[in-house]
Formats: C-alpha cells, structure tokens, sequence
C-alpha cells in the first residue's frame, strides 16, 4: 500500500483536490484523520508533534468558542458580526499555515460547529477566504463545517447548498451535519434531545448526496449514529456504526453500485467511544473523526501533575525546600509547565491516530 505522500499529497496545509485524495486514500486504505480542536499555538504544536512522530496526517480546527479564545477572550464578539470568532480563526490559520511545513506532513485545516447562529462567523471568514483565493488561488483554510443538524432537514439542505456554492469555485471542502450529536460542546447543548433524532436516515443521506454532487465532490456528511459529545458512563451511549454501511449501500445502489463506499462519513461524539466502535465506523467509511474532550483533559492532566509535584517551588517567586532564598523561576516559567501539558496532550493524539489506523500512513 503506498503512503498518502506517494500517492501524491503534499505536506503543509493542503486544499481541494489534494484534500480529496487525502480522504480518498483514507477510505481506501481503511483509517480516519483525527480532528484536533485547537485554542491557542500550543494545542497546535501538540497534535503537530504527534502527527509528525507518528508519521500521519492531521486535521486542525478551531470551533467558534476556540477561535474566539485564540483572539483573545478581551474581544469583542457579537452575535451580528461574531468579530473575536472571525479574528481568532484568522489569525490561528496564519499560524497553523506558516508552522505546518516545518512538521513535514499534511494538514487539513478546518473550522468546526458552525451552527445557525453562529452563520455571520462563516460569512466573515468565507470573505477571508475569498480574498485568500484571490491573491494566492487557494482559499485560507482548507474546509468548513455547517452544522444545522437542528433544523428541518430541507433548510439544514438547502443552506448548505447556499454556502457550498460559494466554496465550490476555491475547490474548499464543506462538511455537514445529518442528525443531531446529542450532549453538549462549545454552547451547543442536545442532551435532552429525543434518541431517534440521534439517527440518521439512509433517504437523508441520499437527499444530500443529489443536492452536493452536482455542485462539488469536495463534501462529507456529519451522520448521526447514536453520537453523544462529552464521556458519559459506559452504557449511557449507545452507539451504531454498522448503519453508516447500511447508508453506503444505499446511496451505492442509487448511483450504479460501481462504488460500495461512495460516501465520505465523519465520526463526531466520539470522546469514550471503543476501539471496536471506531474501526466499525471507519470500516464503513469514515475518513475524520472529532478527537476534543479526552484531549482537553489530557493537556489538564500534564499541567496538574507538574503543579502538584512542584507545588513547594510555586507559593513564591523565592524561597523553597532548598533554601529560603532560592529562587523559583526555573519552575514557574510558563515555556515549563505549558511544555508538561503539551507533552500529555500529544500523547493522547498519538493513541488516537492509532486507534484510527492513522500511524504511518505516510
């Protein structure tokens, strides 16, 4: 089997149709792409050290909350014009473009849970991309992500067309989202949302497909499949992979039948899902899968042990177990104690893109 870099995908931030055959190569060669919420340079290096060690692919995203925080939580950030979102996520793909060819591997960089309210956040850096395209014949970032799982199936439909028209001619890729992920993200809360709207019909998925294909092949689907955002208690969720085949042969036998696993499939709410869970999700189709809450708490995790253990050297800026006049700043230094969550955070990447069969794809 040829790597992702022989079968001609380039490193850095990637577009259009190397990013479609980067999920090509994925839904072919059995894996998906861990999807990294990012908030700040640091989450960035964290999961590009991880790909980068474990010789894989990545995808970097930045959800409207983070975007937000990666301005700085001082800005200003409106409902009418969202201008800290906007901000923030042009300034984290200025920085996640110029750092990723040092990593040598390829970057998909994306924006994640755009719901309706948050649409003035898209509009805003659709503009930037426009401009992007413009001077340079590639859009800022890489792909979007709608997620108008809430409303009626025609509107959710018919609004993602709106917007994958207008990134059709910057050949940039729109993920949407089919069914609701219950449980709660970034401010969008579905944890009392009614079980069978956590799942995804196959006539919904084949809706989609009529109306996106003859605009752009740059597209994947969000389906729900029991999907549940946080770690709930083993039980709580359950969770079935097997109906995104059910779904692939549907839409399969509507086009021909020629492909078996015509759809690109994204995994979200996938924090405490089993390892047998994802590779039956994956076997079915999947190329991307959220990765966010366990990694929030990894990074913690890193930071909490290096506080807890130097608590001693941490009360002031002289005076510790060694004596009352040594100085302190060796272990208060922030490049130390961030480096520590990084270090946990990264780990945690590299078990997920081996969990995903995302380790040496390259």
């Amino acid at each position: 089997m040829p790597g992702a870099l022989e079968a001609g995908v380039p490193t850095g931030v990637i577009y259009g149709d190397d990013v479609l055959k980067l999920f090509q190569h994925a839904r072919e060669n059995g894996y998906a792409i861990p999807a990294v919420n990012v908030t700040s340079s640091s989450t960035v290096v964290a999961a590009l050290e991880a790909a980068r060690d474990a010789k894989s692919p990545i995808i970097l995203q930045t959800s409207q909350g983070g975007a937000a925080y990666f301005a700085g939580k001082g800005i200003k950030d409106s409902a009418e014009k969202r201008e800290a979102s906007v901000a923030g996520a042009i300034a984290a793909a200025a920085y996640i473009k110029a750092i990723a060819p040092v990593y040598g591997i390829p970057v998909v960089l994306h924006t994640d849970h755009c719901a309706k309210k948050l649409l003035p956040w898209l509009d805003g850096m659709l503009d930037a991309d426009e401009k992007h395209f413009k001077e340079h014949g590639v859009p800022l970032f890489s792909s979007h992500m709608i997620d108008l799982s809430e409303e009626p199936v025609d509107e959710n439909i018919e609004t993602c067309v709106k917007y994958l028209k207008r990134a059709a001619p910057m050949k940039q890729w729109l993920e949407m989202e089919i069914g609701i992920t219950g449980g709660e993200e970034d401010g969008v809360n579905n944890e009392g949302v009614d079980n069978a709207s956590l799942y995804t019909q196959p006539e919904d998925i084949w809706q989609i497909e009529q109306a996106f294909r003859p605009i752009s092949p740059y597209f994947s689907i969000a389906a729900g499949f029991g999907n549940v955002h946080g770690v709930y208690a083993p039980g709580n969720v359950k969770l079935h992979p097997e109906l995104l085949g059910k779904h692939q042969a549907f839409v399969s036998e509507k086009l021909g039948g020629k492909d078996p696993k015509p759809v690109f499939f994204v995994f979200h709410g996938g924090s405490g899902s089993t390892k047998q869970e994802y590779h039956e999700a994956i076997a079915n189709g999947v190329v991307k899968v959220n990765v966010d809450t366990d990694l929030q708490w990894a990074y913690l995790t890193g930071i909490r042990d290096y506080i807890t253990k130097n608590i001693d050297y941490l009360k002031s800026q002289v005076g510790n177990p060694e004596g009352a006049n040594k100085p302190n700043k060796k272990k208060y230094d922030p490049r130390v104690w961030v480096r520590e969550g990084e270090k946990t955070m990264s780990a945690r990447v590299k078990e997920a893109l081996e969990d995903f069969h995302t380790a040496g794809k390259l």
